[in-house]
């Protein structure tokens, strides 16, 4: 029996799922999924990153001298650099406030939409540093883009950042099941691991 947090007769945005005080297990179930946390085994690129020295030097030279209170600065000065370098290494197609309508109850604008023909990948950017809600967000897209992508690809990567925290989590479409990663990853200290876990996402076999 599908849990009564959602109204049938209502409409929801992504965005309504950031607000929804309920737990993502809940959400995933009422949709038809399973849910699980664990220590997520995450792909990672052994491509040379010549540029990543560059970027930790910027970064750490800058930052402490801009004010990170607005999710514009954290937008524009910690996820575009390291977005702007997975294009880069990876030449992905993004798409940024990508709409979508699946159905009433799944659908709005997605942060970031990096794609090419056999990858997809979801970045949602986390609202007032706010991790576990932005998840429920990005288990609500992922569910709409396992209903949306017509392919035979056997998973959809997804992540939740703040700019300076990443999260990663990842649907498995033949058991229908939304998995959370327990690790976070900070930048600028550990940007290469953030890297090299996106280019792979965007890029493995």
């Amino acid at each position: 029996m599908k849990k009564t947090i959602l109204s049938a007769e209502e409409s929801y945005s992504f965005a309504d799922y950031f607000k929804l005080i309920a737990y993502v297990e809940d959400l995933l179930e009422y949709f038809g999924y399973a849910f699980r946390r664990e220590n997520l085994i995450l792909p990672r690129s052994p491509l040379a990153l010549p540029r990543l020295e560059d970027l930790k030097l910027r970064l750490e030279e800058n930052l402490p001298y801009i004010s990170m209170t607005s999710e514009a600065a954290r937008r524009e000065f910690l996820l575009a650099p390291v977005l702007m370098e997975v294009v880069h290494y990876t030449h992905t197609q993004v798409r940024v406030e990508f709409p979508l309508t699946v159905t009433a109850q799944l659908k709005g604008v997605i942060d970031y939409y990096l794609h090419s023909p056999q990858h997809q990948l979801l970045i949602i950017e986390a609202k007032n540093g706010e991790l576990e809600r932005g998840f429920v967000q990005l288990a609500a897209e992922l569910v709409a883009f396992d209903q949306w992508v017509d392919n035979d690809m056997p998973q959809i990567y997804g992540a939740v950042s703040t700019g300076s925290v990443w999260q990663f989590g990842k649907l498995q479409r033949s058991t229908k099941t939304v998995v959370q990663d327990v690790n976070l990853f900070r930048v600028p200290a550990d940007v290469e691991e953030v890297l090299r876990v996106l280019i792979a996402m965007l890029t493995a076999e």
